[in-house]
């Protein structure tokens, strides 16, 4: 029986993983959508919902006709305070 594949979710939980393991460095440009389509054996659309959550995240940066690269730590921890701070107080 194959495997199930992983969601939308999970595949940028492994790629966040990836990440923080050092396999993809600040800086390097994550494979193409369609590239990760077939690494996870999902649609391109599952794919494109998993980065777009990891740059929601703030850990890649989307470049228009480049690609989608790792973020610095830097640029990570600046995302992550700006979203925490746009949070609202619950009391």
């Amino acid at each position: 029986m194959p495997a199930i594949p992983l969601s939308y979710t999970g595949i940028a939980a492994d790629i966040a993983t990836r990440i923080n393991a050092g396999e993809y460095k600040p800086g390097t440009k994550l494979p193409s959508y369609t590239k990760l389509a077939e690494l996870y054996s999902v649609s391109f659309s599952t794919a494109a919902r998993a980065v777009a959550l990891l740059r929601d995240r703030g850990v890649v940066i989307g470049s228009p006709g480049r690609g989608v690269f790792v973020a610095d730590r830097a640029e990570r921890s600046e995302t992550t305070r700006a979203r925490a701070r746009s949070f609202p107080t619950v009391r």
